[in-house]
Protein backbone atom coordinates (compact mmCIF):
# COMPACT_ATOMS: atom_id res chain seq x y z
CA UNK A 1 0.00 0.00 0.00
CA UNK A 2 1.06 3.69 -0.81
CA UNK A 3 1.64 5.87 2.45
CA UNK A 4 -0.33 8.71 1.44
CA UNK A 5 -3.55 9.84 0.02
CA UNK A 6 -3.04 12.33 -2.52
CA UNK A 7 -5.11 13.05 -5.95
CA UNK A 8 -2.46 11.40 -8.70
CA UNK A 9 -1.58 14.47 -11.84
CA UNK A 10 -2.43 12.09 -14.20
CA UNK A 11 -5.18 9.15 -14.61
CA UNK A 12 -7.79 11.31 -13.72
CA UNK A 13 -11.14 11.80 -15.14
CA UNK A 14 -12.96 14.55 -12.97
CA UNK A 15 -10.98 15.41 -10.01
CA UNK A 16 -8.55 12.40 -9.14
CA UNK A 17 -10.34 11.28 -6.04
CA UNK A 18 -10.91 7.62 -7.27
CA UNK A 19 -7.21 7.43 -8.82
CA UNK A 20 -6.18 8.82 -5.66
CA UNK A 21 -8.13 6.07 -3.15
CA UNK A 22 -7.14 3.58 -6.02
CA UNK A 23 -3.79 4.42 -5.65
CA UNK A 24 -3.50 4.01 -1.57
CA UNK A 25 -5.54 1.09 -1.19
CA UNK A 26 -3.76 -0.71 -4.14
CA UNK A 27 -6.01 -1.62 -6.64
CA UNK A 28 -7.26 -0.71 -10.37
CA UNK A 29 -7.88 3.04 -10.42
CA UNK A 30 -10.86 2.04 -13.04
CA UNK A 31 -11.92 -0.79 -10.01
CA UNK A 32 -12.18 2.23 -7.85
CA UNK A 33 -14.64 4.22 -10.00
CA UNK A 34 -16.95 1.19 -11.01
CA UNK A 35 -17.41 0.74 -7.08
CA UNK A 36 -18.25 4.21 -6.88
CA UNK A 37 -20.59 4.30 -9.61
CA UNK A 38 -22.26 1.10 -7.98
CA UNK A 39 -22.39 2.86 -4.59
CA UNK A 40 -24.11 5.58 -6.50
CA UNK A 41 -27.25 3.41 -7.04
CA UNK A 42 -27.50 2.81 -3.06
CA UNK A 43 -28.55 5.76 -0.77
CA UNK A 44 -26.52 7.71 0.81
CA UNK A 45 -23.82 10.89 0.67
CA UNK A 46 -21.62 9.16 -1.90
CA UNK A 47 -21.54 12.36 -3.71
CA UNK A 48 -21.17 14.66 -0.92
CA UNK A 49 -18.07 12.49 0.21
CA UNK A 50 -16.65 12.51 -3.12
CA UNK A 51 -16.33 16.56 -3.47
CA UNK A 52 -15.44 16.93 0.65
CA UNK A 53 -12.31 14.10 -0.72
CA UNK A 54 -11.91 16.44 -3.86
CA UNK A 55 -11.26 19.66 -1.86
CA UNK A 56 -9.29 17.92 1.54
CA UNK A 57 -6.92 15.41 -0.82
CA UNK A 58 -3.88 17.60 -1.65
CA UNK A 59 -2.91 17.20 -5.76
CA UNK A 60 0.60 15.35 -6.09
CA UNK A 61 1.51 17.95 -8.36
Amino acid sequence: MASSLVRPSGNRWIGGVCAGLARRFGISANTMRLIFVISCLLPGPQFLIYIVLWVMMPSED
